[in-house]
């Protein structure tokens, strides 16, 4: 395993974690402004803006934006 990948391995569960978080963050405010919110509705939608943001961060890379970061 190269040294990059072990980096982030040992760091893979705090990763997923604060993307949990912002997630379970996010469903709260939701659900503190919008009481009546249907929370699958409102999941999903959350998860298609993490995904663009993700897709939008992948692009960058493949374009080569961190190649120097």
């Amino acid at each position: 395993m190269d040294a990059i990948k072990k980096e982030l391995m040992s760091r893979k569960t705090e990763i997923q974690l604060a993307v949990e978080l912002l997630f379970k963050t996010n469903m709260k405010i939701t659900d503190w402004d919008v009481p009546e919110a249907d929370d699958k509705e409102g999941a999903k939608i959350l998860l298609d803006m993490i995904q663009e943001k993700i897709d939008l961060i992948r692009a960058d890379v493949n374009a080569g934006k961190y190649n120097n970061y």
